[in-house]
């Protein structure tokens, strides 16, 4: 094993078997708390971009609605992990703000289907356009290559998680 290894935390640095992995998940865990403390002052930041009286949670919400619209409502609960008062809450403020409006299910008359109306989609798309611009310029020293794969990295961990 070399001296960078060993610096690395890589596995047999020490010879003990929990040391290692440690070090790996040490270094996992601060750079997703730091990722995901940023995550959530820049959606509060977005939000309010897009809507003054949105709250930063709701962000996220526009997001999957624009890729996958209309949803049920426990459907979105689903996808992001949260319990469906929450969700209903949520969606609830929005609609109140006229950003989303929900619409009788066709294929179950009990149930409604969320979607933006084109005041939100507009408000929408003009935040996320300047969200996407300022990412490319965070990274443009990058390789093009290591944004795709930072991206599929993402992905892959996100996929994990919804299992």
């Amino acid at each position: 094993m070399t001296q960078a290894n060993r610096a690395a935390g890589e596995p047999g640095a020490t010879g003990e078997t929990d040391a290692p992995a440690e070090g790996v998940a040490g270094a996992l865990e601060r750079e997703l708390t730091v990722l995901f403390r940023r995550a959530r002052a820049s959606s509060a930041d977005l939000a309010r971009a897009v809507h003054p009286g949105l709250e930063a949670a709701a962000y996220g919400l526009l997001v999957r609605l624009a890729e996958a619209e209309p949803e049920r409502a426990t459907d979105l609960a689903a996808y992001f992990g949260v319990g469906k008062a929450t969700m209903s809450r949520q969606l609830r403020a929005m609609e109140e703000l006229g950003l989303v409006a929900r619409e009788p299910d066709p294929a179950d008359g009990r149930a409604y289907l969320m979607r933006m109306t084109e005041e939100g989609r507009e408000r929408f798309s003009r935040v996320r356009r300047l969200r996407r611009e300022r990412y490319l310029g965070q990274l443009a020293a990058w390789d093009p290559a290591d944004v795709a794969e930072l991206a599929r990295l993402l992905h892959r961990l996100n996929d994990t998680q919804s299992g």
